[in-house]
Parts: C-alpha cells; sequence; structure tokens
C-alpha cells in the first residue's frame, strides 16, 4: 500500500480499499464521536427507554454534548397536551438513559411542543371526501358502472 502525504482533508490516506470510517472527512468523525453515536442509540432504543405509551406521543430531536458551559441534554419533541405527563417523568427518563449507556450521558432533558398536521388534515379529508362539483360531475357520467363505481369510492372515503 502506498501512502499519500499532500491532500487536503487528512495527513495520510492509504490507496486501494478502504473502510468507511477512513473514507469519512475528519469534521464528520468529530461529529460522530461526540454525540452521533449516542443519538442514534437512544433512537433505535426509543421505545425500550421511554415506554410504549410516550413512544406514540415523542421523539428526540437532537442530543447536544456537554462542554465548559452547560451539560448534556437530550432534546424531545412532544404532541401537544402530553407534555406534563413527559415533565413528570423527566428524572425516570434520564436515570434509563443513563443506565442503557453505562455512564452519565444526559444531565438534562428539553422538551419541545409540536401540532401533529396529520391528525388535522385526516379529518378534513374525511369530511370532505369529494365535493359537491365533482358529485354533480359524477351524475352526468352516461356509463352505469363507472358512475356507481365511483359513488361507492365516495361512501367508502366518507366511512374511514
Amino acid at each position: 500500500m502506498n501512502f499519500k502525504y499532500n491532500t487536503k482533508q487528512r495527513k495520510r490516506t492509504i490507496q486501494g480499499l478502504r473502510s468507511f470510517k477512513d473514507t469519512l472527512p475528519t469534521n464528520v468523525k468529530k461529529i460522530f464521536k461526540k454525540k452521533g453515536d449516542i443519538y442514534s442509540k437512544t433512537l433505535d432504543n426509543w421505545k425500550y427507554i421511554v415506554g410504549s405509551e410516550f413512544f406514540k406521543v415523542c421523539y428526540p430531536k437532537s442530543f447536544s454534548s456537554s462542554n465548559k458551559f452547560k451539560g448534556s441534554c437530550l432534546n424531545i419533541m412532544v404532541k401537544r397536551g402530553c407534555e406534563v405527563d413527559l415533565h413528570y417523568s423527566k428524572n425516570n427518563i434520564i436515570k434509563k438513559i443513563n443506565t442503557f449507556f453505562g455512564y452519565s450521558v444526559v444531565e438534562n432533558i428539553k422538551l419541545n411542543t409540536f401540532e401533529s398536521k396529520y391528525e388535522k388534515t385526516k379529518e378534513i379529508k374525511q369530511r370532505n371526501a369529494t365535493k359537491s362539483k365533482y358529485l354533480s360531475k359524477i351524475k352526468d357520467i352516461k356509463n352505469d358502472k363507472v358512475k356507481n363505481s365511483l359513488i361507492e369510492l365516495n361512501n367508502l372515503i366518507k366511512k374511514k
């Protein structure tokens, strides 16, 4: 294997097959070492850490590691209306995360609320499955099979 000494990102590179770790830029490696591993493991095991009830309502947004001025913090997105329940179980979640990793990883949890847009759009779609102008156009169709199938489709969408 030959070593190159005149590259911009690294001091030395190896020609030939390289592992994925060696192909990453040095800045990205630092990010993975600091918080990428902790954040990805918490995402993978979030249901185990939080439980099935909170798993449906919240998810981890980001993780900021500790530095000289502040401790490490986990940002969690919580559905509106469930913040109080999660706030009371903050300490329990911190203990579970720290025991999962085996050392003190998270010192604080910050809660951010969000409103689910999916549920609002689902309700709107159920109410207005097909508008009246489209129903009048469906009734103007001469082919009875096509007309009946579109009316049935409209009724099924309204039921859901």
